[in-house]
């Protein structure tokens, strides 16, 4: 099992940033890769970028692009999302997850429960 405790979510005004966590406890192996996702309401949860847990590879939507960085501390036990230049179209509730990598909800397995992000246009 892993468990992931999402923090740091707040309301922030437009071209702000917020700095989100997600600590990871569990087994290590079973994470092939880290996740952001967010879900802004009516709509489905959407993939905001990924980190291979191996070497530390990113990728991110083109929506948060030059915007959002993905990092992991030296102990490897907490990934943030550092969100600069924060639009109103960001608002959602932002999710960490664990599993194989890919960009789909699918492929991850375990999931926290979310932090609410709100960008007031």
């Amino acid at each position: 099992q892993v468990q992931l405790v999402e923090s740091g979510g707040g309301l922030v005004q437009a071209g702000g940033s917020l700095r989100l966590s997600c600590t990871i406890s569990g087994r290590t192996f079973s994470r092939h890769a880290i996740a952001w996702f967010r879900q802004a309401p009516g709509l489905e949860r959407e993939p905001v970028g990924t980190i291979t847990w191996s070497i530390g590879t990113t990728h991110y939507a083109d929506s948060v692009k030059g915007r959002f960085t993905i990092s992991t501390d030296n102990t490897r036990t907490t990934v943030y999302l550092q969100m600069n230049s924060l639009k109103p179209e960001d608002t959602g509730v932002y999710y960490c997850a664990a599993g194989h990598g890919g960009w789909e909800t699918d492929d991850y397995d375990y999931w926290g429960q979310g932090t609410q992000v709100t960008v007031p246009s």
